[in-house]
């Protein structure tokens, strides 16, 4: 966007957030579904450990240790589900700001939200990295939270129909 002619902030520009994002540590995680999935077994891994600890206090348990570390296995999940949500969340904002006609931005604070119509020449631009490089990562993320959920109601089944 040219200073001149945009009066959106620099840093409140959707090319300019997309930048930003995309250089960022932990939002640069889910360009390949490859890292991404690396970056989520290592917090599933670490989670785990942390979860068999809290459930060492459950007495039911100390029954069963299958049961035990099954339920830590499927509680473990939560951790790279909800950071994989973070993450969708974010992704999912720049690729609607970068597919809009309009810009809503602010110039001092909350107060005075400001709207700005884009030039067709901005729009396509901008339309073309949201298709090109933001779809794919949201695809991303998308198949590998749905993968969690999977693994996670696979696992809450097996407990409910082991217990029964």
């Amino acid at each position: 966007m040219k200073e001149s002619k945009c009066p959106v902030p620099k840093e409140q520009q959707p090319l300019n957030e997309f930048i930003e994002l995309s250089k960022s540590t932990t939002f640069s995680w889910p360009k390949s579904k490859k890292s991404l999935t690396l970056v989520l077994l290592k917090f599933w891994t670490a989670s785990f450990l942390i979860f068999l600890i809290i459930s060492t206090g459950s007495v039911f348990f100390k029954t069963s240790i299958f049961k035990y570390i099954l339920l830590s296995l499927l509680s473990s999940l939560s951790i790279p589900f909800l950071i994989s949500i973070r993450l969708y969340i974010g992704w999912k904002h720049v690729f609607k700001r970068l597919n809009s006609e309009k810009v809503e931005y602010e110039e001092s604070g909350w107060y005075d939200g400001q709207v700005w119509q884009k030039p067709l020449n901005l729009k396509e631009k901008e339309s073309l990295i949201a298709s090109n490089e933001v779809k794919p990562i949201l695809k991303n993320i998308i198949q590998i939270s749905s993968i969690i959920l999977i693994l996670a109601l696979t696992g809450i089944l097996f407990l409910q129909s082991n217990s029964l």
